[in-house]
């Protein structure tokens, strides 16, 4: 029965993905791990180490149907871990073939490769998520450039905006993240052969030509050494969705904030009873977003496990290497899981753009004080700008009027600018600089990206 709700059949609904559990199912742990001891065998028989036909038999017979459970749940209890057991299953069912089995391999060589083989089968599900929800904000964006809506700072008005770059703000950092992926697959994406300690002693020669072809039979890059100690690459991979998980989470806050009864301007898609309340029946919880942030809280937590675990010790890590795996399956599953939330939320999101103009319009235009300034300075100079503009806002803050009715009244303004003036300058929409070039630098971004987006990017052997 699973102790983490992640991994529960109920629970893991809210928390992680069907998909990304069978990716790192235990069943499917110790399949990867016959897959590798297959793959070995058929490397060292094309390499005249083993005879062919032991290697056949072997393959065939390394499926997880042809193991007892129970033998090696007793095998890694008494030994300490899986592979001893395995081995001696694999050896079993593979009959007087069984002989040639993990011909000069060691249990982290098999362990490692199976991990980085579930790696890499998971980052293609990030890789899919990911770049759907890229492909939603980027067509929000687009679509919105001209939505004008209030920018906020500390949680206050601040200026004008659009809803557009807002959009395209939560879309860039998924733009890097697509380039760290490819980028950082050929560092995981690893076959770990290396024996004992490090120098394929068991294979005299041959060491370095078997750890190359098994490289290739896996589809996997073969290092310039051994790195059972060198954790970097693994540990790359968690930290890669820690910052997924950040610029998830930054996404998810802001839902959850423009989704506020006051505020109103976007909201999660609405389906019958999500996000509803057991007491209040006008609820709809942003639930989506409330799940990407514990999902996100829990992945950085396991971040610095992963980083920890690269002090190992000596030749084989005592302590550090068995931390890996208490990491990376959890961060994988949450990662996915808050990935196919945000999916949900931005292919699905309700914007209210006349509730977002209404917003502007609560502070009586104090939002384009900025832009009134602007456009006095260049006759009365800036401070002397400064200076009228922010006089008009005490005087509108004061009465309770709006920001033109108190420039109207301002003699340095009155002077200069009739009302039809101080109307062009207090429109918000009026003032969005930059906003819409910067959507299409997004954009460009994006397409010059397009072709990392591929599991297809992989580095081969």
């Amino acid at each position: 029965m699973p102790a983490n709700p992640a991994d529960s059949p109920i629970l893991g609904t809210l928390y992680g993905s069907d998909a990304m559990r069978a990716v790192f199912d235990e069943t499917a742990y110790f399949q990867r791990m016959l897959d590798v001891e297959a793959a070995l065998a058929r490397v060292q028989a094309h390499l005249g180490l083993i005879p062919a036909k032991a290697a056949a038999t072997i393959a065939a017979a390394a499926r997880y149907e042809n193991l007892n459970p129970e033998l090696l749940a007793a095998s890694a209890r008494n030994v300490g871990y899986p592979v001893v057991g395995l081995v001696g299953e694999l050896s079993r069912a593979a009959g007087e073939a069984g002989g040639w089995t993990h011909w000069g391999a060691t249990t982290q060589d098999i362990m490692d490769t199976a991990t980085v083989l579930q790696v890499r089968e998971g980052l293609d599900l990030v890789a899919v998520e990911m770049d759907a929800v890229l492909a939603a904000l980027l067509d929000h964006a687009d679509r919105h450039r001209a939505t004008v809506m209030a920018g906020r700072t500390h949680l206050q008005q601040a200026l004008p905006t659009s809803f557009g770059l807002k959009c395209a703000t939560w879309a860039q950092p998924f733009i890097a993240h697509r380039e760290r992926l490819a980028q950082l697959r050929p560092r995981v994406e690893r076959v770990s052969f290396g024996g004992a300690v490090g120098t394929l002693a068991s294979l005299g020669g041959d060491g370095i030509a078997v750890m190359v072809e098994l490289a290739v039979e896996l589809r996997l890059k073969a290092p310039p050494a051994p790195w059972h100690v060198c954790r970097d690459g693994l540990a790359e991979a968690v930290s890669f969705l820690g910052l997924v998980c950040g610029s998830l989470a930054k996404l998810a806050t802001d839902v959850a904030l423009l989704a506020q009864t006051e505020v109103g301007e976007v909201a999660e898609p609405y389906v019958a009873g999500r996000g509803a309340s057991s007491t209040m029946p006008q609820k709809r919880n942003p639930i989506a977003s409330e799940y990407i942030l514990a999902a996100a809280r829990g992945v950085q937590a396991l971040v610095p496990l992963m980083q920890g675990a690269m002090a190992q010790d000596h030749e084989r890590g005592t302590g550090p290497w068995q931390t890996e795996a208490l990491a990376i399956p959890q961060a994988f599953v949450l990662t996915h899981g808050a990935l196919r939330h945000a999916r949900a939320i931005v292919e699905g999101l309700t914007v209210d753009a006349a509730r977002m103009r209404r917003n502007l319009d609560l502070t009586g235009g104090l939002i384009v004080a900025e832009a009134v300034m602007m456009g006095l300075a260049p006759t009365l100079g800036r401070g002397e700008a400064h200076h009228v503009v922010k006089h008009a806002c005490d005087v509108a803050l004061t009465e309770r009027i709006p920001l033109a009715d108190a420039l109207a009244r301002a003699p340095e303004v009155a002077g200069r600018l009739d009302a039809a003036a101080i109307a062009r300058l207090t429109d918000p929409a009026a003032y969005l600089g930059s906003a819409g070039a910067f959507v299409d630098r997004v954009l460009a971004a994006a397409r010059a990206t397009a072709r990392l987006q591929t599991p297809a990017t992989r580095v081969r052997q």
